[in-house]
Parts: structure tokens; sequence; C-alpha cells
């Protein structure tokens, strides 16, 4: 199974950050703008799910990972993302091109794509 991606997001300035050990804590966390990040929870933003929800086939070792998504100046996927327990690899996309990519087919992980406007979405590799 793979590992948990953990994101915080500002909800003041939008910064965000990768959390590698989270605290559990109940009176700490990351400080942005003088307020606590907030967690960014995958497939939880009401948006077109086919449109965020990254795709995948397998092509012997490999996974073409595509999300079906514009990728407009103002409205695009700015990176895909695939965890396993042992192994992390990312993409970052611009404006214009398409939003796909290939990685090393490792069933059990899990292909995460970030909307710059919808968040965070995830889909698990059998």
């Amino acid at each position: 199974m793979a590992r948990e991606l953990i994101l915080k997001k500002c909800k003041s300035c939008g910064a965000m950050v990768k959390v590698l050990k989270d605290c559990n804590c109940d009176e700490c966390g990351i400080i942005c703008c003088g307020e606590q990040m907030s967690k960014v929870v995958p497939n939880s933003v009401d948006a077109a799910i086919e449109k965020h929800i990254p795709e995948y086939t397998v092509e012997g070792e490999k996974i073409l990972v595509k999300v079906n998504h514009v990728m407009e100046e103002d409205h695009y996927i700015e990176w895909i993302s695939m965890v396993s327990d042992k192994k992390e690899c990312t993409v970052y996309l611009k404006p214009g091109e398409t939003a796909e990519t290939k990685f090393h087919y490792i069933p059990g992980s899990t292909i995460y794509a970030y909307c710059n406007k919808h968040g965070l979405w995830k889909k698990d590799v059998e």
C-alpha cells in the first residue's frame, strides 16, 4: 500500500508545503500568514470528477497517466505524482502542455494530480 501524500495549504496566500511527517499535537501545526495551514484532502472539491481524477493504462513496466483536463493559462493541472511505500515521482506541467506522463508501474501505488483551481485528486494503481 502506498504511503499518503500529505499537503498543507495556506488559506490566505495559497502557499503549499509537502509534509514528510505530520504532527499529532492538538495545539500546533505549520503556520503561514499567522494561521495554521489546512490539510489538502484529495477528491474533496465540488468539481467535475471526470476532468480531474487521473487515469492510467499499464504499458509493460510503465504506466501512462492522463488527466482529461484543460491546460489553459488560468486553469490547468500543475503536477502529477506517483507515490508508493518507498518512492515518489513528480512531473510538473505548464499551461499549453498535455496533462500526461509515464511512470514506472508499481502496483499498490497512488497517482495524484493537482489542479490550480480545484485542488488535489487521486487514484490508486492496481
